[in-house]
């Protein structure tokens, strides 16, 4: 098995920063603000030929008392329990305080192995500020510099060091990656995307708070549901571009994007108690947009009465009109009411993003539908279809060919939509179609 890192300190030393170095990615969002990384994050790491995980943590205060730093205690609690290794990052330039001694205390107690790393050590490597950290009783102090790299290789051996390293096999994740199906839960701000990613774990997986924006990475999380492979991704909350003020935010927001565009299947979450709002039909626009397949769920259905429930339905219907396609469900994440039936729309989403179609088929089912109803003449011409043939999944695209086809009417071109749809069974996913005219040969040639 492949050894696992967990990156442990207080606020602002440069976790997330070293966390990229060792992963060679920008998955985590880095910036000088305190606090900013909340929840565990989980990253794939090589060193020469064998692999590792290393797991991003948020300012660990061991005896955090309430509130969100308690649960960023616990998330940290938990990453420590599941690695193999700890890198206890320290801030050379700012000095040993008393939190970094609460934390080596912690470590101590524990056992586990742990190596120090003191970082933002450019050019500092036989500084004297080194040696106060020796007093944490951790060992070599190893001098870093995690955003230019600079003794980044040698602290990644002496933390591998004492464990047996996995080398890669043909069994590794990159072969089943083809089989895994990445799924984004999306949504505005405290609709429950941890909480439902958190109840279909069945553990504290996620930091869920009362507190709008809790969420500021995008999380990818592996989960296996009746023999399937996912990858679950929790995504801070989308808000309309003029009420994103603050840094940490606008870079979250882009991370949420790129989570959606990443993804094969989207579960749009909505709040049952304040309805769709312009911030959800913003957030269903944007997945519409990226061409995601998308599964809807309207959360805390338990918390609101009979004339609520109707009022919703009807406000659904109006605002996510554009969406008519996806699978609609009413759940409580809190409760896990609801949740488990969201497996099979999921699955069946994809299978629709990603079927293939032959152009045989496709050729029949257009030709039967010019015959069914033909198009609308324009002037003294009517627009003929005449074959079709699959051009892209993820969505599906289907590109017709024929003469006149910019005379179609949008009214057709929904109709050609529906009759493609009915045969593919395409459920859960948005479908392109492409409408390509054939040059007429005669068009340039001169006259008699």
């Amino acid at each position: 098995m492949k050894p696992v890192i967990a990156l442990v300190g207080r606020t602002n030393v440069g976790k997330s920063t070293l966390f990229n170095r060792l992963t060679r990615s920008r998955d985590a969002i880095v910036a000088d603000v305190a606090g900013l990384t909340r929840d565990r994050h989980y990253g794939q790491g090589r060193l020469g030929g064998h692999e590792y995980i290393v797991v991003d943590t948020g300012g660990f205060e061991p005896d955090a008392g309430s509130g969100i730093y308690r649960e960023m205690a616990r998330q940290t609690a938990q990453a420590i329990a599941e690695a193999d290794t700890v890198i206890f990052v320290v801030d050379v330039r700012a000095g040993l305080s008393a939190q970094d001694h609460d934390i080596a205390v912690y470590l101590r107690r524990l056992g586990k192995p742990c190596v120090l790393a003191g970082n933002k050590a450019e050019g500092m490597q036989e500084s004297a500020l080194l040696a106060e950290f020796y007093e944490l009783g951790l060992g070599e102090v190893h001098p870093v510099s995690a955003a230019h790299g600079q003794g980044v290789r040698s602290l990644l051996e002496a933390a591998l060091e004492p464990l047996a390293l996995a080398a890669p096999g043909e069994d590794d994740a990159q072969a089943g990656e083809a089989d895994t199906i990445r799924m984004a839960v999306a949504g505005r701000p405290n609709v429950g995307k941890s909480t439902l990613i958190n109840a279909w774990l069945g553990e504290e997986r996620l930091v869920a708070f009362d507190l709008p924006g809790t969420t500021r990475d995008a999380i990818r999380v592996p989960f296996e549901q009746q023999g399937q492979k996912y990858e679950l991704i929790d995504t801070a909350g989308l808000r309309k571009r003029g009420k994103v003020f603050e840094a940490v935010e606008k870079f979250s927001v882009v991370k949420t994007l790129r989570a959606i565009e990443s993804a094969h299947v989207v579960v749009l979450l909505l709040d049952a108690t304040q309805g769709v709002t312009d911030q959800d039909a913003h957030v269903a626009g944007y997945i519409l947009e990226s061409g995601r397949a998308v599964v809807v769920a309207v959360n805390k259905w338990d918390a609101v009465d009979e004339y609520q429930r109707e009022q919703l339905h009807r406000s659904i219907e109006n605002r996510l009109a554009f969406m008519k396609f996806a699978t609609i469900h009413f759940i409580s994440a809190a409760r896990r009411q609801g949740i488990g039936a969201l497996w099979p729309s999921i699955r069946e989403a994809y299978q629709a993003a990603t079927c293939k179609m032959p152009t045989p088929v496709l050729t029949r089912v257009l030709l039967e539908s010019v015959q069914f109803q033909t198009p609308k003449r324009s002037g003294g011409s009517r627009p003929k279809p005449r074959y079709a043939h699959q051009g892209g999944m993820n969505p599906p695209v289907i590109v017709v060919h024929g003469n006149l086809l910019e005379h179609l009417t949008d009214a057709y071109k929904r109709f050609l939509e529906g009759r493609f749809r009915k045969q593919f069974k395409l459920v859960g996913t948005p479908l392109r179609l492409e409408f390509r005219t054939s040059k007429n040969p005669y068009v340039d040639r001169n006259g008699p």
